[in-house]
């Protein structure tokens, strides 16, 4: 009797307990509630199976529970993530591939979401809410690396287009005249040598006959100015002199015709040597040179000849 009643109660206890695991199993209060979201990637997720973690900050909360192709566009992937119930994720979250240490194990890492930002609202049925992707660091280095090649591909191009043998022949004969024009310079040394030497002497010897010859350009603008002065003087005094012939009247009338002509012609002489004195002063103040070397002789202007001019 004693034997029948423990094997009944064994029984009943492991029915209760077969009862229980199948509960839990079945979605029991032990069990964790999740949302259900999507995310759409641009890129290979290779090495990314079912039930791989989705982790937030490094914090696994989830799982990704169906991996397709998007029926929208098959050269994106479309990833089904089962995530806790309660988990913040935002509008401005962001789902990325990652592998995991050096086995290269791929899961999902979601991360950003700033603290003002709304909460992505999750839904029983289709279609779920979508969290935002960004390139994986595989990817990134991918598109740097095409990037990088092709510009070194380019760049040998270049290079090669710059070694051909045009221009390799083209460079040896530069190079080989080049170095003509050096022994060349090299021989003669010495005469350059003393061509910079009398070129310094040259220059110092000008800068000293500039330096002696503006006391004679100051005297010569000084002279200018007093036969100028003298020339105001006597046209004055002629025209006094007018003056004095004209209230004399008859007696005036004794002198010679040709004296009042001649002092005319002796103030126009006078006032013709003030203006060259005055052009000289100017000239030797602009290049004091000229007074050893003599003056350049005036181009001919439009119309005018060398033969027009003597004939003048």
């Amino acid at each position: 009797m004693n034997y029948t009643l423990v094997g009944v109660f064994v029984l009943v206890l492991t029915s209760l307990l077969i009862a229980g695991v199948l509960w839990i199993a079945s979605g029991g209060t032990l069990q964790k509630k999740y949302d259900t979201y999507l995310a759409i990637e641009g890129e290979s997720v290779a090495g990314l199976n079912l039930n791989a973690p989705v982790k937030y900050n490094g914090v696994e909360l989830g799982k990704v529970s169906k991996i397709q192709l998007d029926p929208a566009n098959p050269e994106r992937v479309q990833l089904t993530f089962a995530i806790e119930r309660g988990t913040p994720i935002k509008v401005d979250t962001v789902a990325v591939l990652k592998t995991q240490g050096l086995t290269g194990i791929a899961y999902v890492e979601l991360g950003g979401g700033s603290g003002d930002a709304p909460l992505l609202q999750p839904r029983a049925e289709p279609p779920y809410p979508v969290i935002r992707t960004k390139p994986s660091l595989s990817a990134r280095l991918e598109n740097v690396l095409t990037t990088v090649l092709a510009k070194l591909d380019h760049t040998s191009s270049n290079i090669d287009a710059l070694l051909s043998q045009h221009n390799l022949a083209a460079l040896t004969s530069t190079l080989t005249n080049l170095a003509i024009v050096t022994h060349t310079l090299a021989a003669r040394k010495d005469v350059i040598d003393a061509g910079i030497v009398s070129a310094g002497k040259a220059a110092r010897n000008t800068a000293a006959l500039t330096e002696q010859l503006k006391p004679i350009t100051a005297r010569l603008g000084r002279a200018a100015d007093a036969i100028e002065k003298m020339g105001h003087e006597v046209s004055g005094a002629g025209m006094a002199t007018a003056k004095t012939a004209e209230a004399i009247g008859a007696e005036a009338q004794r002198f010679d015709a040709n004296t009042l002509p001649e002092i005319r012609r002796l103030l126009t002489e006078l006032s013709s040597l003030t203006n060259s004195l005055r052009r000289l002063s100017e000239q030797t103040a602009r290049d004091p040179a000229g007074l050893i070397r003599g003056r350049s002789p005036v181009p001919d202007g439009p119309g005018e000849s060398t033969t027009e001019q003597e004939s003048r």
